[in-house]
């Protein structure tokens, strides 16, 4: 019993930590993205990129806030919040709003 109960509690912990991006567009020409957990923790030092067709156009981490404002490209592109195996999200850009 002792077992299921363990695998149950590292189970329901795996989700815990879900990682969260968030991306608007400012209406200057520059987008803003935070990054974080479902747990509340901080994500400044996590990896985040922009791709646009398939090429990394900027390589960054965030900052203390957990935060990133660069340059919108033109044309379509990709934010991408990369903590690690499994913790990626990716926004597209046709899904960022002012």
């Amino acid at each position: 019993m002792k077992k299921i109960i363990l695998a149950i509690f590292i189970s329901s912990g795996l989700f815990a930590h879900t990682p969260l991006l968030t991306c608007i567009d400012e209406g200057d020409g520059t987008i803003t993205c935070e990054g974080g957990f479902s747990d509340g923790s901080s994500a400044g030092g996590v990896k985040f990129r922009v791709e646009q067709k398939d090429k990394v156009i900027l390589e960054v981490k965030l900052d203390s806030n957990s935060e990133v404002n660069f340059k919108k490209p033109q044309g379509s592109y990709r934010a991408i919040f990369d903590a690690g195996a499994e913790h990626i999200v990716v926004v597209k850009s046709k899904d960022i709003f002012e």
